[in-house]
């Protein structure tokens, strides 16, 4: 895992980490930031094997690619929704591991103090032949998921 230096959130952690500390851990919480149309088409986490769901919360409105204006307040009522504590280990995942730092940073800023980011996403960046399901990445570590 890594530290992020500014202390704007918790780090990046790998997605074989976080599957061991969501496994591990009985409060620990993933929140997925992608977009409804992501989590559609492209497919989610699964974590019934370890008794937990993913929780869905997108950063960006899919229609106009902006910021959601109330991410805070949706995050919140999400966890409350899912009975997850304010003060539980927090790991967010989007794509690439762009959108869900932002979103660690932003949940951090409003007093969750465990917030970590899947450094290389459900997906990864994009590669040479700018293709996704690079390593690192939730899908590429093998790890579950389920597509609807």
């Amino acid at each position: 895992m890594a530290l992020n230096p500014a202390g704007a959130y918790a780090g990046d952690i790998s997605a074989k980490d976080a599957w061991r500390e969501l496994r591990d851990s009985p409060s620990a919480a993933l929140i997925d930031v992608r977009s409804r149309a992501e989590w559609a088409f492209v497919g989610m986490p699964e974590l019934s094997t370890i008794g937990k769901n993913t929780v869905p919360v997108e950063w960006n409105d899919f229609a106009t690619g902006t910021v959601v204006p109330d991410f805070v307040g949706r995050l919140k009522a999400a966890l409350a929704e899912n009975g997850i504590a304010d003060d539980a280990p927090l790991y967010f995942i989007c794509r690439s591991g762009s959108r869900s730092r932002n979103a660690a940073i932003a949940a951090t800023a409003a007093g969750h103090t465990a917030c970590f980011n899947i450094e290389h996403g459900f997906e990864g960046p994009l590669d040479s032949e700018r293709h996704r399901n690079t390593p690192g990445s939730w899908k590429a570590e093998g790890l579950p998921w389920q597509q609807s």
